[in-house]
C-alpha cells in the first residue's frame, strides 16, 4: 500500500471518528471568521479603462502601470477628492493598476462605498492620462516653457517674422531684392521641414494621445474577501488545522502498538494475545466529572488512530487464546499456585481481559487482580504470589509508562513473568449472548481488587 493511501485512509477515520470535534471547530471558525468581518468593513472595488495608442513594448507598459500608481498621480487625485479622514497613503494603498489585452491599463480603487471607488478610479484614470502627456512633452519639471508646445510657438513666431522681413525688402526688382527674398522663403521652408521631421520622429507625439475609455463601472457587489468568504475561510481554516493536527499527533506519538514492543519496553516475555468483545462504547474509560462527560461529548474519550476493530470469532476461539496463555504461564512459572494480574486502572479492554482470565484460570494458577495508576504505579507487596503478569491494550501506553509499571512491580517484591496484550473485536449480532457471564466475570475480578487493598 502505497504512503498516499495511507495517509487517505487515515484521514477517512478521523473523519469518522472525530466528525463531532470536526463539526465543532468548523462552527467555531466561521465564527471567528464572521467576528473578522464585523471588524473590517466591506468595500467596493471600480475600474476604469485607459487606452495606450500605437505600438508598445511589455516594458513600457510595465512602466505606465508603475506611473499610474505613482504618488504624483495619486497626489493629485487625492488633492482633487478631497476626502475627509483619508490619508495619501492610505489612499495609494486604495489604488492598483495592471496592463490588459490591447494595451489597455486598468486602474482599480476600493472605496467603503461604490460611489467613492468609481470616483476615485475616475479621477486616477484622468490624473494619469494628464501626467502621462505632460511626461511626454516634456513639460513635468519646472521650466515647462523649453517644451515642444514652445518650440511650436516660437516657430510660429520665426515664421511671421520672415513674412515681415520678406514684405519690409525692397520691393523693386532688383537682383539683391530678389536674392533676399529668395532666401527668406528657404529660410522658411527649412524651418517648417525640419519642425515636421522633428515631430514624425518623436514616438512620444503617437503616445501622448491616452484616452480613458468611459466612466468606470459603480460596483454592485464587495470586493473579496467578503463576509461569506471570511466565514467559509475560517471554518475551511479550522477543519484543515485540527485534521493536520491529528496527524501530527498521529507522528510524534510514541505509545507502542505491538506486542513485541510492549514486551520489550517491559523486559519480559509476551505470553499472547486475547480478544476482548463488545461495542465501542463497552471499551470506553469509565472516567467521571465535567470534563470527562465533555470529552465524551466530543468523542475524545475513544481513540482515533487505532486500527478498526477485527470482527470477532467463534467462543471456542476466544477461549483457546486463553487456554494458551494459561499453558505459557505453567511453562514460565511450574510451581506458581498463585499470580498477580496488574491492570492500568484507564484501561477498560485490558480490565475485561483480565477479569476473563482470572475466572477461567480458577486455580491453576490462581490469578488476583489489581488496577493501579499508569502516572503514578503502586503496586501491593508480596505476599504468596510467585510473579506478577501485566495485562494491557496495545497503543495505549508508552515505553516510560511501562517502565514506571514494572519498576512498581519491583518494588513490591514481583518478578514480571510475562505480559498479556488484549485487543478488542466486534461481537456477531448471530453469536450466543454469554456476555452476562463475562460482565460477571470482570466484576468477580474487580472485587478481589477492592479487597485485596491495593494502595
Amino acid at each position: 500500500m502505497s504512503d498516499d493511501t495511507i495517509r487517505l485512509v487515515t484521514v477517512g477515520r478521523i473523519l469518522r471518528r472525530r466528525r463531532r470535534l470536526l463539526a465543532v471547530l468548523v462552527v467555531l471558525g466561521a465564527l471567528v471568521g464572521y467576528g473578522v468581518s464585523v471588524l473590517f468593513p466591506p468595500r467596493y472595488t471600480a475600474s476604469a479603462s485607459v487606452l495606450l495608442p500605437g505600438p508598445w513594448e511589455q516594458r513600457e507598459l510595465i512602466t505606465q502601470v508603475e506611473i499610474a500608481t505613482s504618488s504624483a498621480v495619486v497626489d493629485r487625485a487625492a488633492g482633487e477628492l478631497r476626502w475627509n479622514g483619508v490619508s495619501d497613503s492610505e489612499l495609494r494603498d486604495r489604488v492598483s493598476a495592471e496592463t490588459a489585452d490591447g494595451n489597455i491599463v486598468k486602474i482599480s480603487g476600493t472605496a467603503e462605498t461604490p460611489e467613492r471607488a468609481q470616483r476615485l478610479s475616475d479621477e486616477v484614470a484622468q490624473q494619469f492620462v494628464t501626467y502621462a502627456a505632460r511626461i511626454a512633452n516634456g513639460t513635468t519639471g519646472p521650466d515647462e516653457a523649453a517644451g515642444p508646445e514652445a518650440l511650436r510657438e516660437q516657430v510660429t513666431r520665426t515664421n511671421r517674422r520672415i513674412t515681415d522681413l520678406a514684405n519690409a525688402a525692397d520691393p523693386g526688382q532688383t537682383v539683391e531684392s530678389v536674392q533676399a527674398r529668395t532666401e527668406l522663403e528657404k529660410l522658411r521652408s527649412a524651418l517648417q521641414d525640419a519642425m515636421q521631421k522633428l515631430e514624425e520622429a518623436d514616438p512620444a507625439n503617437n503616445r501622448a494621445g491616452m484616452v480613458v475609455m468611459g466612466p468606470a463601472a459603480r460596483p454592485t457587489g464587495e470586493a473579496p474577501p467578503t463576509r461569506l468568504q471570511l466565514i467559509g475561510g475560517g471554518a475551511l481554516l479550522f477543519f484543515i488545522i485540527a485534521v493536520i493536527g491529528h496527524l501530527t499527533a498521529t507522528r510524534v506519538d510514541r505509545r507502542l502498538r505491538s506486542g513485541p514492543e510492549i514486551a520489550a519496553a517491559l523486559g519480559t516475555a509476551l505470553l499472547g494475545t486475547v480478544d476482548v468483545p463488545g461495542d465501542r462504547r463497552a471499551h470506553r474509560p469509565k472516567a467521571r466529572g465535567a470534563r470527562a462527560r465533555f470529552r465524551r461529548l466530543l468523542g475524545l474519550d475513544v481513540r482515533w488512530d487505532l486500527p478498526v476493530p477485527r470482527s470477532s470469532g467463534d467462543e471456542a476461539g476466544r477461549r483457546l487464546r486463553h487456554r494458551r496463555v494459561r499453558a505459557r504461564l505453567r511453562e514460565r512459572v511450574p510451581t506458581a499456585r498463585r499470580l498477580l494480574v496488574v491492570v492500568p486502572d484507564d484501561d477498560e479492554v485490558a480490565r475485561r481481559a483480565a477479569g476473563q482470565l482470572a475466572a477461567e484460570a480458577e486455580d491453576d494458577p490462581g490469578l488476583r487482580v489489581v488496577e493501579v495508576s499508569a502516572a503514578r504505579p503502586m503496586v501491593p507487596d508480596r505476599d504468596t504470589e510467585s510473579g506478577a503478569v501485566i495485562v494491557l491494550s496495545a497503543g495505549v501506553r508508552t515505553a516510560e509508562e511501562l517502565a514506571g509499571v514494572a519498576e512498581a512491580c519491583a518494588d513490591g517484591g514481583h518478578e514480571v513473568v510475562g505480559v498479556v496484550v488484549a485487543g478488542p473485536v466486534r461481537a456477531r449480532r448471530t453469536e450466543p449472548a454469554d456476555g452476562p457471564r463475562e460482565n460477571a466475570t470482570a466484576g468477580a475480578a474487580v472485587h478481589d481488587h477492592a479487597t485485596g487493598g491495593v494502595a
